[in-house]
Parts: C-alpha cells; structure tokens; sequence
C-alpha cells in the first residue's frame, strides 16, 4: 500500500498535476447525473456544494467509499491523500478509482481561538522537520512527497489563560480525530496510527502528557474544541477560511486536494 501511494505521489510530479494518471476526467454531464457522497462538515461537502452537485451527506469519509463501493451513491468526494491509501489495486477498494482534483488545499492542525498550542506545535513540526524525524514519519505511511516544509518557529507562551500549561496540569493531549487512513486509524491491535497520529503523540511526549484520541462528529469539530471535549483537530483538516477563522491553526504541514472517486471501468 505504502509503496502504491509513493508511485502514485511520483507519478503526480512528472504530470505536473495531482489528478490520476490514466484516472476518467469529470465532466459536466457527469455531476449533472451522479449523487456524491460527501463527509459532512468537510471540504469534499464545501467543493460538491460550490460546484452545485447532488449530495448524499454521511458521517465520514470512509463511509463515503462504502457508498460507492455499494453502489449506494455514484461518486464519493474525499481527500486524494486518503484515496491513495484506500483504492485501487492491493487496497480495502481495488474496483474504485480517482479522477481529476476539483480542489487544491493544505492541512493544518486546528486548536482553540487565541491557543498558545498552535504555536507550540509549529515548534515541535519546526524541530522535527530540521532533525529529519517528520520525513521519517511521513515515509512511514507513504505522504512524504506531500509534506510541507518547516520553517524554524519558536514557541510563545500566552501570558494568561495558557492552553499548553492547561494541558499540562491535567496529563492529557486529547485529539479529535475521525477513522481517516494514513493520517488516522488503527492497527490489527486497535492502537491509533497514522502519520498525525503519531505527530500528535511526539507534540504530547514534548508536553509531558499523554496522548488521548477521540472519535468526533467531523461536522462539530468547532464546537467540540471550543466546549474542551477535545484540545486539538488533528486529522487531516483543510485550512478552509471558515477553520481559519474559528481556530488558532498551526502551519500548514501537508498539501492535498479533493478530488472524485467512482467505479472503475
């Protein structure tokens, strides 16, 4: 699988796109016919709804393939770094294919307005990106092509009403995550992996705290940092301007598009 999205990713470099080599265009008579399956709250749902497309809201976006793969919607809109990891030959939807990104955008982590945590994420990313550990890990679950660069950022500590130094009195880091492969989902013992899985378990040893997942409704994910159900959004999550302006989001750390997932011909 690993090494299926690291052709995939070097494949998108010599096209000069992020869209599928060999992968059907979407044309206009295509949306016109087709009901999308979209993650409620997430940026597939905003590009089906710029675009005018027939939605079929769910709860996720692996939920989002298991329409199509039944046959149950037409088309699925989901992140292309999932689709690498998800189908196509060797993967959990070898009949499913991609075609062109209606979207490009980036990843970011997203924490509660004003947060300091934001900034001392950036420092861990900062650190880990200059001493190689990041690439290392984005290698692991095949998204290094993807990766952002780091540039050094220093921590700044909110003088009042610190976020980190809340975390910290009560030993716990707790990330909203959805079931999102490779960036969060569980290995064959149940343990949550992924590359911002364990980005958010090295940024929780440097806090001194450990890490504590949380499955939410991807749609509420404002509301769950802002009650402190969750500290942090840390799956994936676009840097639309409706997230930028309702969290304090870190730097971008990955770079992505949306893009059509339907049968294969």
């Amino acid at each position: 699988m690993k090494k299926k999205w690291v052709m995939i990713l070097a494949a998108m470099a010599v096209c000069g796109s992020l869209a599928g080599c060999g992968g059907a265009k979407e044309t206009t008579a295509d949306a016109g016919n087709r009901v999308y399956a979209v993650e409620a709250g997430s940026a597939g749902e905003a590009a089906a709804s710029e675009k005018g497309f027939q939605t079929n809201v769910v709860a996720s976006q692996a939920d989002a393939l298991m329409e199509v793969a039944s046959g149950t919607s037409d088309a699925a809109i989901i992140d292309l770094l999932m689709a690498g990891a998800m189908i196509g030959e060797g993967t959990s939807y070898p009949d499913l294919v991609h075609t062109d990104k209606l979207t490009t955008e980036e990843y970011g982590v997203g924490c509660r307005k004003g947060s300091d945590l934001a900034s001392y994420i950036n420092s861990v990313f900062a650190l880990s990106y200059a001493d190689g550990s990041m690439q290392g890990t984005a290698a692991t679950y095949g998204v290094q092509e993807a990766l952002v660069e780091q540039k050094a950022c220093e921590f700044t500590a909110s003088s009042a009403d610190s976020d980190v130094a809340y975390i910290q009195g009560k030993g716990t880091l707790i990330v909203g995550i959805t079931e999102f492969e490779p960036m969060d989902y569980k290995d064959d013992s149940g343990e949550w992996i992924g590359f911002d899985a364990d980005m958010a378990r090295l940024v929780a040893k440097q806090l001194g705290v450990e890490a504590q997942f949380v499955v939410i409704d991807w749609d509420n994910k404002i509301m769950e940092l802002e009650s402190k159900n969750i500290d942090v959004v840390w799956n994936g999550m676009t840097l639309t301007d409706e997230v930028k302006n309702a969290m304090e989001c870190t730097n971008a750390y990955c770079n992505n598009a949306q893009v059509v997932v339907v049968p294969g011909k």
